[in-house]
């Protein structure tokens, strides 16, 4: 029984040493492909956007070469640990529940999130105050699990796949509010024809307990030297000047936040 133990043992500690030694010459990154300005697909079926520009900045810095594959969120996670990618740069908000199945890099940007409804239409973030609202959200997401803890038994959620559903069905009245992230809703809806039809109502939220640090690249757990050749190449590009250049494409704001 003992030769078995420590011929697993002896087997557990090659693998876990030919996971330590891996090149990574290739990274393959998920991207969700439907939250602007961070990531949409464009008419030829191609990924655009910030999360595109900064896995190429940084396969770039750490000398790798870089795939990406468009992945709908609700399966994002799953498709990680499924291998069918390296890790995710797709806006994923970095919190303990997540940190539970996945590890997190260090923080890539940081958004506040906000409500958005037509113009003229006030918000009472309260469970009074949301009480038979129809809130749009998309599922699955850091949004969903906010208003979910906080006000599932009051508000009315409805949930979509995509942003882009959300604003059609606050354009035609469907819903009273969608919740998502600041920069999302700008490039989404309020910079876009009609966009001026509708506005940020009510605070921003940025409750650690949901959202966490900001987002972070999920990568699997075992690998830890992916995590740290990403940590490192994301400080290399704020040091360098490419972050700010890509930044400044999509944002007038330094989105890394404080």
């Amino acid at each position: 029984m003992k030769k078995w133990l420590v011929a697993g043992a002896i087997m557990a500690t090659f693998a876990a040493g030919s996971v330590q030694a891996k090149e990574w010459n290739t990274v393959r990154f998920a991207i969700e492909g439907a939250y602007p300005p961070f990531s949409w697909t464009d008419k030829e079926g191609e990924l655009q956007g910030f999360d595109v520009d900064m896995a190429n900045a940084l396969c770039k810095q750490m000398a790798v070469k870089c795939d990406l594959v468009a992945q709908d969120w609700d399966g994002i996670i799953p498709g990680l640990l499924a291998r069918k990618y390296d890790a995710i740069l797709a806006a994923m908000s970095i919190t303990e529940q997540r940190k539970r199945t996945v590890d997190f890099t260090n923080k890539y940007a940081l958004v506040p999130n906000k409500f958005v409804a037509k113009k003229g239409t006030p918000l009472d973030l309260s469970q009074a105050g949301l009480k038979g609202k129809r809130v749009g959200v998309q599922i699955a997401t850091t949004h969903d699990k906010y208003l979910t803890d906080n006000f599932g038994k009051d508000v009315s959620l409805v949930r979509y796949g995509t942003a882009d559903e959300a604003y059609l069905d606050l354009k035609a009245g469907r819903v009273d509010y969608v919740f998502l992230d600041a920069t999302a809703i700008e490039e989404g809806l309020l910079n876009k024809e009609g966009g001026d039809q509708f506005e940020f109502v009510g605070p921003s939220v940025t409750d650690q307990q949901w959202f966490g640090d900001g987002f972070g690249i999920a990568v699997r757990k075992q690998d830890k030297d992916l995590k740290k050749k990403l940590n490192q190449a994301i400080q290399e590009l704020r040091d360098n000047g490419q972050y700010e250049a890509v930044n400044n494409k999509y944002f007038e704001y330094d989105v890394y936040g404080e």
